[in-house]
């Protein structure tokens, strides 16, 4: 079979292969580059554990073909910490319980880092529209819930004191 080279920026690293057409972006990120964080559940979308950010979206990298992610930024879970702190949505998981196994924990991750991104003060309810399509087994998901909305005020109350909310208003502190 003929392949096609890919280049794609992984958690802001330039990666290249020549893969097969018909290869998932979910094997690229796991068997070609390593970043074996991206799981596998389903390998028909329903579950999200395989979600990525794509260009700063949520994607499911099990039904997205390599090919497509071609000239495009890929976020996995492996690029949400820096060298020396996690990520406050990985802290607010710790903090606020929000993983039993574990298993679907990048995908929630990368659906509520995509939530956060566009919207840092969400409710309750958007959170849980966001993460309608992670799947976990373990939980009632209410401590997923809570660990992004403790992420969300974390990364609220960093934020420089001259940024404004969406609606324009400035951000309000945390409360203690």
């Amino acid at each position: 079979m003929s392949t096609q080279h890919v280049t794609v920026t992984v958690n802001g690293a330039a990666m290249e292969a020549d893969v097969e057409p018909r290869l998932l972006l979910v094997h690229l990120l796991r068997d070609t580059f390593g970043l074996t964080g991206t799981h596998i559940g389903c390998d028909t979308s329903n579950c999200g554990a395989c979600t990525v950010l794509v260009d700063g979206e949520s994607a499911k990298s099990c039904t997205m073909l390599a090919v497509q992610a071609d000239g495009h930024q890929i976020t996995t879970v492996e690029g949400l910490a820096s060298a020396s702190e996690l990520h406050p949505l990985q802290e607010g998981f710790k903090e606020e319980h929000g993983l039993q196994c574990g298993f679907c924990t990048p995908g929630m991750m990368l659906s509520a880092k995509a939530l956060l991104d566009a919207n840092p003060d969400p409710t309750e309810e958007e959170v849980r529209w966001a993460l309608s399509g992670n799947l976990c087994r373990c939980t009632g998901y209410q401590n997923i819930v809570k660990s992004v909305l403790w992420a969300a005020a974390k990364l609220r109350a960093a934020a420089p004191a001259d940024e404004a909310a969406p609606d324009g208003q400035p951000v309000p502190e945390p409360e203690a």
